[in-house]
Parts: C-alpha cells; structure tokens; sequence
C-alpha cells in the first residue's frame, strides 16, 4: 500500500502542476496517465468513474482525482490524490492573491487586468455553451432553463433559483411517471450564515458553495456572485480578477476560492475558503463511490439533475449579462471579448490560460492609445 500511495501522490502532484485548460483537459490526461499508461483500471470502469461525478456536488476533474486515487490506494490514496492534486494550484493562487493585494490598484497593473476581465466573459460563455449543449435534453428543461434565467435577472438568488429549478424537474418527472419512487434521496440544506465577516464565515460560506456546486467549477462564479458580489462583501470586480487568477493557474478552477478567501482575510481567509471549498467533495466521494453502480440507475436522481444543469447554465449566463454590463463600457474592451470570443469559439484547441495571457497585453497596449 505504501508504494500505492506514493505512486498515487506523485502522479497527482504532477498533474497539477501541469493541468491547465479546464475539467475536460486534466480528465483527459488523467485517462492518458492512469488507463493507458498504468493501467490502473479499465476504460470502462474510468468511464463509470466519469459518471458518477456528475450525480454528485463537486468540481468534476477534482473529484475524478479521489477516485483514481481511491482505486489505487483506497481511501488513503483518496485524500492523497485529491490534496496532491490541489496544492499546486492554491500555493501558486496564493502567491498571485498578495501580489494583488499589495500591488492590484497600482497604474502598472492596472492595464493587465482592465484587459482580462472582457477575456473573462469569452472563455465562461464558451463553457455555457458546452455545458448548455449536454444539459439542454428536451423541450420542458429548456422551458426550466428559460424561467430560471429570466429569476435571476430579475434579481432571485441564484442558489434559490437553481434548487427550485432541480425540484420542478422532479415533479415533472414524477407527472410524467407515477410509478416512481423517491428512494434513498436527500437535497443538500442550504443554511444561512448568522456570524460576523471572519474566518470562520469564510469558511461556512465556502463550505456551502462547496456542497451545493454541481457540474463544472465555472458555475463558481454564479454561486460567489450570489455569496458574496450581491451581499457586498466582495465587489464584482474582484470577483472577475479572481476568475482571471483561476485561469492562469494550473489545477482545478476552483483555487479562485483561495484567492478570494485571501482578499477576505489575509492567508487564514485563504485556508478557511480553500478547506471549505474542497473538504465536501472529499467527504461526497468517500462517502458515495461504493454505491456509484446504483446511484446512476436511478432515475430520480437523473431528473433531478437533469434540472439542476440547465439551471447553472441559465445561472451562468445571468451572471455574465452582468459581468458585460460592468465591463464592456468603451471600444477597447469590446474588441477585447470579440477576439476572445473568436478564440474560444473557432480556434478551440487554444488553451483558456492563453487567451487570458492575450487579453492581459491587449489590454495593456490598448490603454496605451
């Protein structure tokens, strides 16, 4: 077991020093390193893995990490895999979050970052347009879709918006078939936070975030903007700065939580956003991977899924209404997100972390006109 899991640490490690361009590019190396190169398990059983991500809170390429590993090493390699993976990522955000609270409002900067924010929008349309694609099913979930995104602009909390979506696709399902049975199936609780700003409310608000997050890590940023953005602890801006980090980081997305964790609350925000982001997906995977098999044949839970992934993508695109109102307000910035936008959607294979490297000097050298 103790080569296991050391075997199960290294990989990790280096995958997460290396894994950039979002969810579907580390499970593809994943799948390269552990199926055809250890062979650790079966393409199908991958596969299956790669399923069962999907039927639980969590960022997806994250937790098909503490699978791997959980195959690998049991439950020690789980943690090891999962937290190998991680580390990269939050170290180096945490670098570039004192960098930007010490140097962020500084002319110099500035420029760099005025010409990420429109790079930004691109690359989280990209993902709703993936994400809608796989979540849009049939006619009733796009009429869900549809009344979903029309609540939030009109101001309904974006988490409230999202569950109700979850729970009309049940009923729907139910109408459409009597017959079925609500088997050992709980919704997550969304609790309120009562105590004052400080680690310990990072830390809860986070772990809400994190029990609650289903599908890829971009739908983040609608549940930080519910969070935090309309609440006024964090402004919009900082949160857009905080995705742009988020992308020129390697692993999982969601090290955007340290980041904002550290604006909060210096280095101990940090680790209470990090621990609370991340602590449910260890917690769901140990938990749920032996039961995977059944979890996938239920229907139920399919439906209710179902439901809940075009509500984030109709979440995802309220917020980025917004995000286009705060920041396409001259000429530069539009032709900024237009070029991005011709990035993300016609040279695909062109890395997110690029075109945000891109718009930072574009943004740059067009302040300079």
């Amino acid at each position: 077991m103790g080569k296991n899991l050391k075997e199960v640490a290294v990989l990790f490690f280096k995958l997460g020093c290396i894994a950039f361009g979002g969810p579907a590019a580390h499970i593809a190396m994943m799948e390269d390193e552990v199926v055809k190169k250890r062979k650790w398990m079966t393409h199908q059983h991958f596969l299956d893995l790669i399923g069962a991500t999907n039927l639980i809170p969590g960022p997806n390429s994250t937790e098909m990490t503490m699978h791997c590993g959980h195959e690998r090493a049991g439950w020690k390699g789980l943690v090891a895999a999962g937290a190998c993976f991680i580390f990269p990522a939050v170290t180096i955000t945490m670098v570039f979050a004192w960098l930007y609270q010490k140097y962020g409002q500084l002319p110099e900067v500035e420029p760099f970052i005025y010409g990420i924010k429109p790079a930004v929008i691109a690359i989280i349309l990209g993902a709703v347009y993936r994400l809608g694609k796989k979540a849009l099913k049939n006619v009733e979930l796009g009429i869900l879709g549809g009344l979903t995104l029309i609540a939030c602009l009109l101001g309904v909390h974006e988490i409230l918006a999202l569950f109700v979506c979850g729970l009309l696709g049940l009923f729907l399902h139910f109408i459409s078939n009597p017959k079925s049975k609500l088997n050992s199936f709980a919704f997550p609780v969304l609790l309120q936070a009562t105590t004052s700003v400080g680690t310990l409310k990072i830390l809860w608000t986070f772990l809400k975030v994190g029990a609650l997050l289903y599908g890829s890590g971009y739908v983040l940023f609608a549940y930080l903007d519910a969070e935090l953005v309309t609440t006024g602890l964090l402004t919009r801006q900082e949160l857009m700065d905080a995705v742009a980090v988020g992308q020129f980081t390697p692993g999982p997305v969601l090290s955007t939580a340290t980041f904002i964790g550290w604006q909060l609350g210096g280095f101990w925000g940090a680790m209470a956003a990090t621990v609370g982001i991340f602590l449910p997906s260890f917690v769901f995977v140990a938990i749920l991977n032996p039961f995977v098999p059944k979890m996938r044949k239920s229907k139920v839970i399919g439906a209710f899924l179902d439901a809940v992934n075009i509500a984030a993508v109709a979440v995802i695109v309220a917020v980025c209404v917004e995000m286009g109102r705060d920041t396409l307000t001259d000429w530069r910035t539009m032709v900024i997100a237009l070029l991005s936008l011709i990035a993300v959607f016609v040279l695909k294979k062109m890395n997110s972390a690029f075109i945000v490297i891109c718009g930072a000097l574009f943004g740059y050298l067009l302040a300079l006109l």
